[in-house]
Parts: structure tokens; sequence; C-alpha cells
């Protein structure tokens, strides 16, 4: 089973494709562009082979100057993650060698206890706004649309089944019809796409993260914030107490070759005859 995203099939792109190329803000500068893109394809949402916009519409997209969105190309390059290629149908293009594996897991490896229960807990509250939202003011043919959407896709196809579960979550936020709360939710889920992808290389922890988004679902669908909020919940300290395991069960065994590297040794100290 492949995680790596397939490119976006012609039609609707993914909310979080889209949300890529959103504008940066004031804080416009090349290392944001370079994290936004290398998090969307270490995260699987920019897949392998995908053509990135040309450096004059990346930076009209991103709202900074084509010289800073030059700078983060150049970086992203320097890193692996993206490849470059000259000629009539040359431009930038993502990296075979990106594997959102090895970024989850370093990315994991990189956290602490105590800043995933925070993370997780952040996640929590925005969600929890959004479904009690959506629960309160969503037609229940919405709800029924992304259900059916949800329940055609393979779950064994790791790629597609993370793009609709990310698609799932971001219009279920939308239908809170806070833009707000949306746009906060957008920026969660690609925070925490390439950590949640981790998690379906599992199948029976893919198997219940599915099961409560569709609990979720099924509750908002029938107006009941309460039950949703609380599948949620449920859902979240699944997902939470899962990345702590698979950090605390592995840290020891990704670290070790770092442990191993052995240090240069001291220089000498010249020693001064004594004066008599």
């Amino acid at each position: 089973m492949s995680l790596r995203s397939a490119p976006p099939r012609s039609g609707r792109p993914t909310r979080l494709h889209s949300a890529v190329f959103q504008p940066i803000g004031d804080e416009g500068r090349a290392a944001l562009v370079e994290r936004r893109i290398a998090e969307a394809i270490m995260g699987g949402v920019l897949s392998a082979g995908e053509r990135l916009p040309a450096e004059p519409e990346l930076a009209a997209a991103m709202g900074v100057a084509p010289a800073t969105a030059r700078e983060a190309l150049l970086v992203l390059r320097e890193r692996g993650l993206i490849v470059t290629r000259r000629g009539r149908n040359g431009g930038s293009f993502v990296a075979d060698s990106a594997d959102p594996v090895q970024f989850a897991t370093r990315a994991l490896l990189d956290s602490s206890r105590v800043s995933l229960r925070d993370a997780g807990q952040h996640y929590l509250a925005i969600t929890s706004a959004c479904v009690d939202l959506a629960a309160r003011r969503a037609d229940p043919s919405e709800i029924a649309s992304i259900r059916a959407r949800l329940e055609r896709v393979d779950d064994h196809d790791l790629a597609a089944w993370r793009r609709a579960s990310d698609d799932a979550v971001i219009e279920l936020a939308a239908l809170s019809q806070s833009a707000r709360l949306t746009r906060e939710q957008m920026k969660l889920q690609g925070e925490f796409s390439p950590l949640l992808a981790l998690i379906d290389t599992d199948a029976s922890s893919r198997s219940t993260n599915r099961d409560h988004l569709l609990e979720v679902l099924g509750a908002v669908g029938a107006g009941d914030a309460g039950a949703a909020t609380s599948a949620l919940r449920d859902g979240t300290r699944f997902m939470i107490d899962w990345l702590i395991a698979y950090r605390e069960r592995h840290g020891a065994t990704m670290t070790a070759p770092v442990a191993t590297v052995p240090a240069p040794p001291a220089p000498a100290t010249p020693t001064r005859p004594e004066r008599s």
C-alpha cells in the first residue's frame, strides 16, 4: 500500500491541496513559504511528480514577492524535496524521494509527550467548536453527502483515504458557517495530516479512526451536538494516545544511530616544564 498522495484528478482539488497556495499574509517570508510547501509535500497533500505553480504564479497566490518565492524554492531544492526541469515542459516538481512516513516519524520524534497532549487539546477545542455549530446549522442532506463520499473510499488506498478524511473534517468545519473556525481547522488539519497518515499505516488503528469520524458525522447529521463532540473527544484521545505510544515504542530505535556516533577526541593540552 502506498501512502504517497496521487496527483489530484482533473476537477475539484482537495481542500487541503487548495489551502497550500493560500496567501501567507503579513509574515510573507521565504521560510514560511518553504515550510508550508514542505509540510504539504511530506504530508502527502502534494504528491511525488506533481508540478508546482511557476514562480510568478506561486508568488501571486501566496501573497509574497517573486524573489521570496524563488528563495523558498531554492531551499526546497537543496532539501531534495523538489526538482527543477528545464525545457518546454519544465518547472519545479515534487521529488520522487519525498517520503511522508519519514517526515511524520521525524516530526513525532521531535515532539514531547507534553507537546503532543497540548496539540491534541488545541485540535479538540477548534474541531469541537466546528462540530457543535455544524450540528446546529447544517442540513442533514449535506452531512449525508459527506458521509457517502467517505464511505465510497477504499481505506486500503492510504493516500485516497487520507485525502477523503481530511476533506470530510474540513467540509464539516465549513458547515459551521464560521469563516474563522474553518480557516483555523484547515491550518490544523494540514499540521495533523502527516501524523494521521502515520496512524493510517496500521490497519486496525485506521479502522478505529474511520469509525470515530463516521460516528461524528452521524451525530452531526442527527443534530446531536453533545454526541458529536463526545465522539470527537474519544477520537482525538485515541489519536494522541496512539502517537505517544508509537513515539515511546520507536524513539530509542530512531535515535540509536545518532547515539553511536563517537565524539571527536579532545585536543591534548600541552604541558609546560616546571620552573625550578
